[in-house]
C-alpha cells in the first residue's frame, strides 16, 4: 500500500467537509464519483453496500467515510477519512456560530439562514436520486421511497422501523407479482 493514500483520503475528504451545508446526505453523489469513477476505490455495488451499512448502523449516517477509509486503507484508514470528513466542518461551525450568534435577531442572518435551506434541500435531493439511480431498484424503489417520503412529512411521529418494514413487504410484493 503506498503512503500517500492516507494523503489521497484527506483530499478527498476534506473538500466534502466544506461542502456538507444540507448535511452529510448533501455530500452522497460528490463521494460516490470521487470514490468510485474518481479514484476507482470502489465498484458501484461496493458503494451501494457500504451506504447501506452506514446507514443501517447506529450513529451518523456520514460514517460512510470510515468505512470507506476502512475498505481502502483499514483501521488507520478508517481514522483518517473519518477525521478528514468531521472535522473541518465541525471547526467551522463552531467558529460561525462563535463569531454569529452575537447576530441572530440581525436581518442579514436571518436571510443568510433561510437562503441556505433551499441549498442543502437540493443537494439531499440528488443525493436520493443519485442511490436510487445505483441501487438497480427502478420505479418501484423510486415510488417506495417518495411515499414513505409523504407519509413521514403526513405524519411526523410515525415509526421508522415500521415503515421500513412495510416498504420492504412492498418491494417484495412488487417484485414477486412482477
Amino acid at each position: 500500500m503506498k503512503n500517500n493514500v492516507f494523503l489521497t483520503l484527506i483530499s478527498v475528504f476534506v473538500p466534502f467537509s466544506f461542502l456538507s451545508i444540507g448535511g452529510g446526505s448533501s455530500i452522497i453523489p460528490g463521494i460516490q464519483h470521487e470514490t468510485v469513477a474518481v479514484q476507482g476505490w470502489l465498484t458501484p455495488q461496493e458503494f451501494v453496500n457500504l451506504f447501506a451499512v452506514a446507514r443501517a448502523a447506529p450513529g451518523p449516517g456520514m460514517m460512510l467515510s470510515t468505512l470507506i477509509g476502512w475498505k481502502i486503507a483499514g483501521w488507520l484508514g478508517a481514522v483518517v477519512a473519518t477525521l478528514a470528513l468531521m472535522g473541518p466542518s465541525a471547526l467551522l461551525c463552531y467558529a460561525v456560530v462563535k463569531l454569529t450568534n452575537t447576530h441572530r435577531e440581525k436581518k442579514w442572518h436571518r436571510a443568510f439562514r433561510e437562503g441556505l435551506a433551499p441549498v442543502g434541500i437540493g443537494l439531499t435531493v440528488a443525493g436520493s436520486i443519485m442511490i436510487l439511480q445505483l441501487s438497480g431498484g427502478g420505479i418501484w424503489a423510486a415510488a417506495i421511497a417518495a411515499l414513505s417520503t409523504a407519509i413521514m412529512l403526513a405524519y411526523p411521529n410515525v415509526s421508522v422501523l415500521g415503515l421500513l418494514i412495510m416498504a420492504g413487504l412492498v418491494n417484495t410484493a412488487a417484485h414477486m407479482l412482477g
